[in-house]
């Protein structure tokens, strides 16, 4: 019999400092779940990591590395120093220019070290917008940056919890403006994305697809609104044309129920809370972001970074392990 293949290599960002991140990345990183399924290198501040371990009693038993050149394949737990953050903004509990800044940082050097191979995917622990804004960066989050790192064509934000898996066509647009946005080859796009993830990455060979409507009853006919009839049936009939197994426009009060009971593998929500508010209700600690489209594989946690508990020792690092885990399988996946 052959050799084993060796743990899939994880990088785990470690998030804005003056939040939660280091806290879920330190518990994570302890758990039996994530220590068999993958090796870690979390990507941050060393010093900060160390002295958040002390201060929450958490074990502090990673190697430094200063260049990713210097990771010892046998390490299952190692730190990529990347700069120096001030010591005062760990769990500073408010946004601050300082740990913007850093949070990009460590998604930097995570995203160029999957690029060349050396890693063979990255779990993001939470940032906050307004600290990257103070930093000076232009994106909105970390899809559209980790879309503009590696070139791809289009960033989809899907995201994965209990019995579901939702993605979304719309992401942080005030509702008034999203039926402007729901453009049919916006539709199309974003679920032929998702189809190819769930063959890549979930071993889904036929992707049974739900296409949300937007209006209520997914407009009745016409009756509360065209939307349905002008921009998501056109994309549903192209989808079919495409030879995906695509369903739709349903009626969103009654689609998300239909796919936790397994008659679709993915639901694709027009709008934020039409996908996150049923996915956050079944799977609230332990719902995982995943961005398919872009050349590397990437999860997240999927919330935010919690200032007003940073520091407290409080913080539940489910999500952080799922968002591991999952990275490892799809990493994974994708050799196979």
């Amino acid at each position: 019999m052959g050799e084993a293949a060796p743990l899939p290599l994880i990088a785990v960002t470690m998030g804005d400092p003056a939040g939660i991140g280091p806290e879920v990345v330190l518990k994570a990183a302890a758990e039996p779940r994530v220590r068999q399924a993958c090796r870690i290198v979390v990507v941050g501040d060393e010093a900060l990591l160390r002295a958040a371990a002390d201060r929450l009693g958490l074990a502090a038993d990673w190697q430094r590395l200063d260049s990713i050149e210097d990771l010892d394949p046998e390490a299952s737990l190692s730190c990529l120093h990347v700069g120096d953050c001030p010591p005062e903004v760990l769990f500073a509990a408010r946004p601050t220019k300082a740990g913007g800044a850093a949070a990009l940082g460590y998604i930097s050097a995570a995203v160029e070290g999957a690029l060349a191979g050396r890693l063979d995917a990255i779990a993001t622990a939470p940032i906050n917008k307004q600290a990257i804004a103070m930093a000076g960066s232009r994106f909105a989050g970390h899809t559209d940056m980790l879309a503009a790192l590696t070139g791809a064509a289009r960033a989809v934000m899907m995201l994965v919890g209990g019995p579901l898996r939702v993605a979304l066509v719309t992401h942080h647009v005030p509702l008034s403006q999203v039926p402007m946005a729901i453009a049919p080859e916006e539709i199309v796009a974003t679920a032929q994305v998702v189809a190819d993830g769930l063959k890549r990455f979930f071993g889904i060979e036929e992707p049974r697809l739900a296409i949300c409507g937007l209006n209520p009853h997914a407009s009745d006919g016409s009756r509360f609104g065209d939307e349905e009839l002008r921009l998501i049936e056109p994309a549903v009939v192209e989808l079919r044309h495409g030879g995906l197994a695509a369903k739709g426009p349903l009626p969103p009060d009654t689609c998300f129920v239909r796919a936790a009971r397994g008659e679709f593998d993915a639901v694709i929500a027009m709008y934020h809370d039409q996908g996150l508010i049923p996915l956050k209700l079944l799977a609230f600690e332990s719902a995982v972001n995943v961005t398919l489209g872009l050349p590397i594989v990437r999860t997240s946690v999927d919330h935010g970074t919690a200032y007003d508990i940073a520091g407290r020792g409080i913080a539940n690092p489910t999500s952080m392990v799922e968002a591991i885990v999952l990275a490892a399988r799809m990493a994974r996946a994708r050799g196979r």
